[in-house]
């Protein structure tokens, strides 16, 4: 079932078995409001259960790019297009988020995003690949977060 996530009264619907899950819900909203205020975009996230296609997306772009497998388990993922761009989002139980964003035509940005909830580890497939910065957040606390860029097509 479809959950419209409200970024004025962060909720836990979904994210209940994260051992951080008040600070994902934080990430969460963080990231429905950014899509509110840039784009007018309602952010709505689906059971990981049910939006497969999605997270195996994410998953075969982490691996052929990366060899990269994610341990924890997918709670949610969403997936849209905004200003030319297809977004994709995993909430993972561990308190890890990560955005693909894809430019649809040839030439646009197309990089994925790890984004850390506040209070969890880095993850062991990522702690000696990438370099977290800090970025404070009112809905989520402190939020560390890396990147890399796409290069091969998906």
């Amino acid at each position: 079932m479809s959950y419209v996530v409200d970024f004025t009264t962060v909720s836990t619907v979904g994210l209940e078995s994260s051992p951080v899950a008040d600070a994902l819900a934080g990430l969460r909203a963080n990231e429905a409001r950014y899509f509110r205020n840039k784009y007018d975009h309602e952010f709505t996230v689906d059971p990981a259960s049910e939006a497969t296609e999605t997270v195996d997306w994410v998953h075969g772009i982490l691996e052929d790019e990366r060899d990269l497998v994610i341990a924890a388990r997918p709670l949610e993922a969403t997936s849209f297009v905004v200003d030319g761009t297809r977004m994709a989002y995993v909430f993972y139980e561990s308190g890890l988020s990560i955005n693909v964003m894809y430019g649809l035509e040839d030439g646009k940005k197309r990089a994925v995003g790890f984004k850390l909830s506040d209070g969890m580890e880095i993850p062991d497939e990522l702690a000696s690949r990438f370099k977290f910065a800090r970025q404070k957040s009112k809905l989520a606390g402190t939020i560390r977060g890396s990147f890399f860029v796409i290069k091969g097509e998906h």
